[in-house]
């Protein structure tokens, strides 16, 4: 797949290629990232990037003109366009399985007081990556070309199955050596090799966590009648 990135600031993105997931996915094929200087795309001698919002106010925006000419040069019909806002609907694993599956997608972000309203019905969709503000969107592309390079067959099968918040519920507890650590030791099941009862434990495990981290993921999440009986073992 190919992702491009519309920026103002290209050289936050200067060492991605050398972070490992990332790197991976482009050296076997499987990724085509691009970095887009939105500023070679500034009309006139001054370079206009942004300005004064109409009707007074604090900030400045960014203008429709440029981020059309960047976003034009760089998308074909094909290419699906994603603006980072804050007011965007929250990104989340589900979305990034989706975005995997897709051949083009061009982020595009925001910076500044935010960008001309106009140019939101030139993109598909507005996204977030939660209900708090940061000073532009390239920390928000960041997060989102990780989560999807990693679904591009970066890692070995199965590793990203039982993930937190790929089944609506976050990861069981991981242990390694030393198995006694002071007297902190391994629950005694993951040594047993019975893997049948590993894996009732290690579910069981993920819906306790689950229930006391994000207890509002666990009041969205369908409880089976085992699982319910799970939870009052003990």
């Amino acid at each position: 797949m190919k992702i491009t990135i519309l920026t103002m600031f290209p050289e936050v993105f200067n060492s991605i290629n050398s972070y490992p997931l990332i790197a991976r996915a482009i050296n076997r094929g499987n990724l085509e990232l691009k970095i887009v200087d939105i500023k070679d795309y500034a009309g006139g001698s001054f370079r206009h990037i942004d300005d004064s919002p109409c009707g007074g106010g604090i900030g400045m925006i960014l203008r429709i003109d440029t981020l059309m000419r960047a976003l034009n040069a760089s998308t074909n019909e094909k290419s699906y366009k994603i603006l980072l806002s804050p007011k965007g609907s929250v990104y989340n694993q589900k979305k990034a399985r989706e975005l995997s599956k897709m051949d083009d997608i061009v982020l595009v972000c925001g910076h500044y007081e935010g960008v001309d309203k106009r140019f939101e019905s030139h993109v598909d969709e507005l996204l977030s990556i939660g209900d708090y503000i940061l000073s532009g969107g390239e920390i928000p592309a960041l997060c989102i070309l990780d989560s999807i390079s990693r679904l591009l067959g970066t890692i070995r099968d199965g590793a990203t199955e039982d993930e937190s918040h790929e089944n609506g519920l976050l990861e069981y507890p991981q242990y390694t050596k030393p198995v006694d650590y002071f007297g902190d030791k391994v629950p005694p099941i993951l040594l047993s090799g019975n893997h049948q009862a590993i894996d009732r434990w290690r579910h069981k495990e993920a819906l306790k966590e689950t229930k006391k981290y994000r207890p509002d993921m666990f009041e969205r999440y369908k409880l089976s009648d085992e699982e319910k009986k799970m939870l009052e073992e003990e």
